[in-house]
């Protein structure tokens, strides 16, 4: 809220003073002049960060311990900037900053939610020709699961995604092999304890218009094992498990199988939550 302007006492011109009275002038900040020699220098730990190693937090310990070099020296300095053309490497690897993408996934079932090559069919197999940077999926899908998965090379929302208290939601459609009891759909709302861990979700329903053993279960873990845990628990079956909402981003437009860029605004938005 601006501050109220207070007038000052009026100035009072001496009668012995013929000379016109000129008002005070208004002192104007000089506008700062832009520093060249910053052009295109980069903080160290950006630089880092942008290589999708890890996050600007950790890379200053890395670089703290003298595990990244610059044009073969090893760099300890807090702040440090590189320029254009410089060599930087972290842990005896050569890295390079690439822009922070963000690659939305409709997961078919058959495919495993890993960046292993060893586990046969992946989802990497499926977002292989979505960007050249090097993007990892947020969280987990069970191989028989299908919906929504995240990728993306920007460790700051990958935290953001893992934080226990900023976790982003995502909505599951579950079906499972006969109808949920009301009472175990309270249970599950109060929360389940498992071998004295107690397991919570965010919301549970039964979804409108359909069988009561189809519900909509919204969860803030980056994974669906909590679901089926939960599930099992209780002695019921998954017959059909759908990641359908990842914060505010929908399958909408997005095939079975199928993948599409954000766009800035959705960029935006999981940054706002």
């Amino acid at each position: 809220m601006a501050k109220s302007f207070r007038k000052g006492k009026s100035q009072q011109r001496s009668s012995r003073d013929n000379k016109p009275y000129k008002a005070r002038k208004t002192f104007k900040q000089p506008a700062q002049k832009q520093n060249k020699s910053d052009d295109g220098l980069m903080r160290l730990n950006k630089y880092i960060a942008n290589s999708g190693v890890c996050s600007r937090r950790e890379a200053d310990m890395y670089i703290s311990v003298g595990n990244v070099t610059v044009n073969g020296e090893i760099i300890t300095q807090m702040g440090y900037k590189v320029k254009p053309g410089d060599v930087v490497h972290f842990g005896g690897e050569l890295v390079t900053p690439e822009p922070k993408t963000y690659v939305l996934l409709n997961k078919p079932k058959g495919f495993a939610t890993t960046t292993s090559t060893s586990k046969g069919r992946t989802v990497m197999d499926l977002v292989a020709n979505a960007t050249s940077a090097k993007i990892k999926p947020i969280g987990r899908l069970g191989r028989s699961a299908t919906g929504l998965i995240l990728f993306t090379n920007d460790n700051d929302l990958v935290r953001k995604f893992k934080g226990s208290k900023t976790g982003v939601a995502r909505l599951f459609h579950v079906e499972l092999n006969r109808k949920l009891k009301t009472e175990d759909l309270t249970a599950i709302q109060e929360g389940i304890k498992i071998k004295g861990e107690t397991f919570t979700v965010e919301e549970i329903s039964y979804i409108d218009n359909a069988p009561r053993k189809e519900v909509g279960i919204r969860i803030k873990n980056i994974g669906n094992a909590v679901i089926t845990k939960i599930f099992e628990h209780l002695d019921y079956e998954i017959a059909r498990l759908d990641c359908v909402m990842i914060g505010p981003l929908t399958k909408k437009d997005i095939p079975r199988g199928h993948w599409k860029h954000l766009t800035k605004q959705e960029i935006s938005s999981l940054m706002m939550l």
